[in-house]
């Protein structure tokens, strides 16, 4: 069954809240700020919140693949990566690539998944970032944890209203 965004009830709860988007969104978001302050806090926040909401083993199991992944992600991003902090309820264009390519490859839509990798990694480091967003992705398809399709016309529009300054 594919879930499309006109499925979801606008008046049960905000997008972000959502279980899916909130595990790639809050997990993206506490894990980048563990590296960028050099406290454990947020990765042990990260971890609270993925055994909270899957379970101890699985929490650990798809924590373990979030971890791989922004560890990957940093270092083969073009650019320094961005975020916003927890909770906010609107997201940056590093954000909406994220949610876009672990979307995109649970979905199949490998078109939105190469916009994603394409504008958030250098291209020869692309193959890496979309085997690390791969398991990621595979990992929590298979604990019931499918995000909503995020269509490529939508991850193109975000990229032309915030273009990506290059750090050289």
């Amino acid at each position: 069954m594919t879930v499309r965004i006109s499925d979801f009830d606008p008046h049960e709860g905000c997008y972000f809240e959502r279980p899916p988007e909130k595990l790639v969104l809050e997990g993206y978001r506490r894990w980048m700020a563990g590296f960028e302050t050099g406290s454990v806090t947020p990765w042990e926040m990260t971890f609270s919140l993925y055994t909270g909401m899957l379970g101890a083993a699985e929490g650990r199991r798809a924590l373990s693949e979030l971890s791989h992944f922004v560890r990957t992600l940093r270092q083969c991003a073009a650019c320094p990566l961005r975020s916003f902090p927890f909770g906010a309820h609107h997201i940056c264009r590093d954000e909406c690539l994220t949610l876009g390519l672990i979307a995109g490859l649970q979905h199949g839509d490998e078109a939105a998944a190469l916009t994603c990798l394409r504008n958030m990694s250098c291209p020869g480091r692309s193959r890496e970032i979309g085997e690390a967003a791969g398991s990621f992705a595979d990992t929590l398809a298979g604990l019931q944890q499918i995000l909503l399709p995020i269509p490529r016309h939508a991850i193109e529009d975000v990229l032309s209203r915030a273009p990506r300054a290059t750090v050289h």
